[in-house]
């Protein structure tokens, strides 16, 4: 599948967008002959819309994502490396200003000022590129000056700029490193994208040990209670759903050896 084409599917595949869309088509409809069953499609993705933002369904899917891999344990020593993978610098907005901009995910990035500190030997691997389909700049190319900013010698950092999406993270950051029998070596993601990511280095051949931040949920007891707001409920459940719908579709394709990838 090309990368175009499941940029093209992810962007219908977010509840957002795609109940908005059910929405709006019932709305056109209402304006046909076919009015009745345009005014309840319409009906139909508003209510999952308020559904889908307001009540707990994001939690609800995100919780077992974030749950699947618990925190990193130091106790077996020192990594020989870390790989953080991208997501947390927007490449338009760095490039527009000169310098790093972090999104929601900033974690994946300060979370390494001291795993650097407390592993000097660690070699730090970044692997980012222009996940986008409009756009040229590389999140790489400002990953260096913020790790450089955290005091960490450039001679330890090593930068993958090319890929795309998490498979290519796996596959490129591998022939990077060419990481050795015995070496240890940390993953550092969201936690909600740790299963997907955890799989798709184990099929590449990289074994990793993972290193999630970046929480989004406390635990069971964000299922008791409504969204603070429509677009945070809705940014949520859209959050979850990419990384379930990722985890289906890779493994579908042959590309993670489980659905649901494990400690």
């Amino acid at each position: 599948m090309s990368f175009g084409l499941t940029k093209i599917l992810g962007f219908f595949a977010l509840p957002s967008n795609f109940l908005m869309l059910v929405a709006l088509l019932g709305a056109l409809l209402m304006l046909t002959p076919a009015a009745r069953f345009g005014r309840r499609i319409a009906v139909f993705g508003i209510l999952l819309l308020a559904i889908c933002g307001w009540l707990p369904v994001g939690n609800l899917l995100m919780l077992p994502l974030e749950q699947r891999f618990p925190k990193w344990d130091g106790v077996r020593g020192s990594p020989d490396g870390i790989v953080v993978l991208g997501g947390a610098i927007g490449p338009d907005m760095s490039e527009a200003h000169g310098e790093p901009s972090l999104n929601e995910s900033a974690e994946r990035m300060t979370v390494i000022a001291d795993l650097a500190r407390r592993y000097p030997q660690a070699r730090i691997v970044f692997t980012g590129g222009a996940g986008r389909l409009a756009g040229k700049a590389s999140e790489a190319d400002f990953a260096i000056a913020l790790f450089e900013n955290f005091g960490i010698a450039r001679e330890r950092i090593y930068l993958e700029s090319e890929a795309r999406n998490t498979a290519e993270n796996a596959s490129l950051t591998r022939a990077l490193v060419e990481p050795k029998y015995g070496e240890r070596w940390l993953l550092v993601t969201s936690a909600h994208h740790m299963p997907r990511s955890i799989g798709l280095f184990r099929q590449a051949g990289f074994p990793v040990e993972a290193y999630p931040v970046d929480w989004r949920t406390r635990g069971p007891e964000d299922l008791a209670g409504p969204m603070g707001s429509l677009a945070a409920g809705l940014a949520r459940t859209d959050a979850a759903m990419h990384e379930w719908a990722g985890l289906l579709v890779y493994w579908l394709m042959g590309r993670t050896p489980d659905l649901f990838p494990r400690p």
